[in-house]
């Protein structure tokens, strides 16, 4: 059997979308599966287990410069490699316009279908075209976890019954420490590390910066050091303002997609806001604490449905936002399990 995944972005929806790679697999072993996804995200669907090929699109950077030579001709290549095969299932997992394009520009097999979401779940971005190119529309129930959502449509096209834990099939890979530019450019410390991911593209889910510094010293004291991951300059202005006025806390470099999942597995663990790199640290099975100004942990946060994840991760909620303490406290329970 031959599938095609259509999750285009973004980073956080991408996570959530491998364990119903892992699904596919534990019901047809001999599956070939292959996922379209936005090149910018193409490092994290090359580490999903079972993920045969990536085919990358840009529509991102395309929608800039729709007239331009150069974007007619990556087009013209990515139809080249979309329909390289034919498939079997195509699934799109996406619900918008641009990814049942995409499901109609690859080729079925004899036999073979299209399947897409009947109707918008709560919290998600749904249009309406999805459904017109599918030959299966698949209705959900809208109260539905990001995960769970991409399980289910799976799961339903291809005749299976979800079961069993969130295991999202993220490969880890050691980090080469002999390399002299490596070990200039990241800080080494003795003492186990915490990332702390304040960015966000929403400022509504940002956590307010006295309160990093303030759980910062309580890691310090508890015999633990931090890290500050960033991917724009707006965050690594925040993080540097942060690292000023904690000296166990240090700047790591912008790197990376591979370089950054890599670095944030040999954490002992991560805090951070509803973001795709918090997502990353589920995936990853590290000790992570999640925060919410909103109560909407239920539909992203980490493991509400799963309770053998419950021990390793939690989302800590509050209003405007949570509490220096409530979060501290919801780590301890993690470490002290």
């Amino acid at each position: 059997m031959r599938i095609l995944i259509v999750k285009l972005s973004s980073l956080g929806d991408v996570v959530h979308a491998m364990p119903a790679v892992q699904d596919i697999l534990r019901s047809f072993p001999q599956a070939e599966i292959d996922w379209v996804v936005e090149r910018g995200f193409a490092p994290l669907v090359r580490r999903c287990d079972g993920v045969r090929r990536v085919i990358e699109v840009n529509l991102r950077q395309w929608s800039k410069t729709p007239l331009s030579a150069g974007t007619h001709g990556q087009w013209r290549a990515f139809k080249e490699q979309l329909r390289q095969d034919t498939y079997d299932a195509i699934i799109d997992l996406q619900g918008l316009t641009k990814s049942a394009l995409v499901a109609r520009l690859a080729r079925v097999a004899p036999g073979g279908r299209r399947y897409a979401m009947a109707n918008q779940t709560e919290g998600s971005s749904y249009e309406v075209p999805t459904r017109w190119v599918a030959d299966v529309a698949i209705a959900l129930d809208p109260h539905v976890h990001a995960v769970r959502r991409s399980r289910l449509i799976c799961a339903r096209a291809l005749g299976y019954e979800v079961s069993g834990s969130d295991r999202f099939g993220l490969q880890r890979r050691l980090i080469d420490r002999q390399d002299d530019s490596a070990k200039a450019a990241y800080s080494f410390q003795r003492r186990p590390r915490v990332a702390l991911v304040h960015g966000t593209s929403r400022s509504d889910k940002q956590w307010p910066h006295r309160n990093w510094v303030d759980l910062a010293k309580l890691f310090d004291a508890a015999g633990y050091d931090l890290v500050l991951p960033h991917g724009t300059d707006d965050e690594e202005r925040c993080c540097v303002l942060i690292a000023r006025e904690c000296p166990n806390a240090s700047v790591w470099p912008r790197m990376p997609l591979d370089a950054l999942i890599d670095e944030l597995g040999t954490c002992a663990g991560v805090i951070g806001v509803d973001s795709g790199l918090s997502h990353i640290a589920v995936a990853l099975d590290l000790a992570h604490v999640q925060l919410y100004n909103f109560d909407t942990a239920w539909r992203t946060g980490p493991a509400p449905h799963d309770p053998q994840r419950v021990a390793r991760q939690v989302s800590v909620y509050g209003q405007p936002s949570p509490t220096v303490d409530g979060v501290w406290a919801a780590w301890l329970g993690l470490v002290r399990q």
